[in-house]
């Protein structure tokens, strides 16, 4: 591997407001060689989600956030090209969370061993990885969506919104999705078959959202906030359950939006209406991962579940999907081709 050179992308400083490409830093350095119990792995996929935002801030937050200098994290399938570990071997394509680099070393701890013949290891990466089990996940535990009731995901053609959609609809809920755009209205009903999907951009979007839940919203799953969540609001049925996986529409804002202060109505109708509102982690429910693989795999061979991909081609083109993801420029799950 001396001869090889280990492209890797460094947080180059901390953003204010949206991440520009001047906050990211592509560079070279020597591909790093394992010692004794060590694996090196080369990168195949890397996997580009909305919690990288929170990871580049220094806020308090659920996790340690990226050094400035450091690489960039993220969940990776690679290929292990040397071993001297015994429990994996040269040419075994493993999950893991080397971050935006060609190569990293692993003691081991962390990995786990994909089949290729069960399918595109990348999917690992989504709808059988962790975005499949956050929608699994906080749907089930959280949602707790019952045979007739109408369950609105926002973000709804990313690989978290398009699983709790089809999900909920194999629990025999109504399924209402919202996105942005005609081209991904159309993927809604057209391939992952919810009941009605709403395009946020248009003009009367909370109209046509009123439209498309005339009985009310039970469970929301929130993906957005803002404007979304303002139309939601006042649909919500009593004792809806609201499911917090992401707010990211407010992922890069610098300041308080302006306005009145609408926390008392919040809380008004959280006693009132008796929610249920629970922001969670997908680790929170690491106990379910068994039950999440045997379910969701068989859904997927079932046709039940669908899943779409978005793959950008090569490392050095990352940082631009990245931010294009935060705009909602990706259609489906959004990856990175990096070998």
């Amino acid at each position: 591997m001396t001869d090889r050179q280990n492209r890797r992308v460094l947080l180059a400083s901390r953003p204010e407001g949206e991440p520009k490409p001047e906050n990211f830093r592509l560079e070279t350095a020597p591909v790093p060689q394992p010692h004794e119990g060590e694996v090196l792995i080369r990168t195949r996929w890397l996997s580009l989600d909305p919690y990288m935002r929170g990871r580049m801030s220094a806020a308090k937050s659920y996790a340690t956030p990226v050094e400035v200098g450091a690489v960039m994290e993220g969940g990776t399938v690679g290929e292990v090209v040397a071993s001297r570990n015994n429990a994996f071997r040269e040419g075994d394509m493993v999950l893991g969370h080397s971050g935006w680099q060609d190569y990293a070393v692993s003691d081991g701890q962390g990995l786990r061993r994909l089949d290729p013949a069960h399918g595109p290891v990348q999917t690992a990466l989504g709808v059988l990885g962790m975005p499949g089990m956050t929608a699994y996940t906080g749907l089930l535990t959280i949602g707790q969506p019952k045979a007739g009731e109408t369950v609105v995901v926002a973000a709804a053609t990313g690989p978290v919104g398009s699983a709790v959609g089809q999900i909920a609809k194999i629990k025999g809920a109504r399924a209402v999705g919202i996105a942005g755009g005609a081209e991904k209205v159309k993927l809604l009903t057209e391939a992952f078959g919810f009941d009605a999907a709403i395009d946020h951009r248009a003009p009367d979007f909370a109209e046509q959202l009123a439209a498309a839940c005339p009985d009310g919203i039970d469970v929301y799953f929130e993906n957005v906030g803002g404007r979304v969540w303002d139309a939601v609001f006042p649909l919500l049925n009593d004792f809806a359950r609201i499911p917090v996986c992401g707010i990211v529409s407010h992922y890069n804002d610098t300041e308080l939006p302006p306005g009145p202060d609408r926390t008392p109505q919040l809380m008004g109708a959280v006693l009132r209406k008796r929610l249920t509102l629970r922001g969670f982690i997908v680790w929170d429910f690491a106990s379910q991962a068994r039950d999440f693989a045997r379910d969701m795999g068989a859904w997927l061979q079932e046709g039940r579940v669908r899943y779409r991909e978005d793959v950008v081609e090569g490392l050095e083109n990352a940082p631009a999907a990245f931010m294009g993801l935060l705009k909602g420029k990706n259609l489906g799950k959004l990856l990175v081709k990096v070998a």
